[in-house]
């Protein structure tokens, strides 16, 4: 099996991503892999993955992903259903930590309890 086989998740989800400016190569028995994340979440996304695969300091990879947007965490488009406490667990892994998204996007909410489809939210990075 080949590297690019075994880190092949990590590259289907780099494709899902978007990630922009990706390059792999394989050489000296390591994947070189790389390229610009929209935001740290994609980043975080994809270090997740490759751990996920290789273990938390895998020997057989040089990842050099680096962050587009540097001001913010992610961005987070409202879907029909989403509560500010759901998208808060999404990026932060606790619903309580919704006023934190909250409290980015006063400009356009004006109510932790109000939000609505095909708002585009900013999603401050972790507190």
């Amino acid at each position: 099996m080949s590297l690019q086989d075994k880190y092949r998740s990590v590259l289907n989800l780099g494709e899902e991503l978007g990630i922009q400016d990706g390059y792999v190569e394989e050489t000296d028995g390591r994947l070189k892999m790389g390229g610009v994340a929209a935001n740290q979440y994609h980043k975080n996304l994809l270090w997740d993955k490759i751990k996920e695969v290789g273990g938390e300091n895998p020997s057989d990879l040089m990842a050099d992903i680096k962050v587009a947007q540097t001001d913010h965490f992610a961005k987070h488009t409202v879907k029909s259903g989403d509560t500010l406490g759901k998208i808060a667990k999404q990026y932060y892994g606790k619903a309580g930590a919704y006023m934190q998204i909250f409290n980015a996007n006063t400009d356009i909410l004006k109510n932790p309890d109000v939000i609505h489809p095909d708002q585009e939210l900013t999603i401050p990075f972790p507190a």
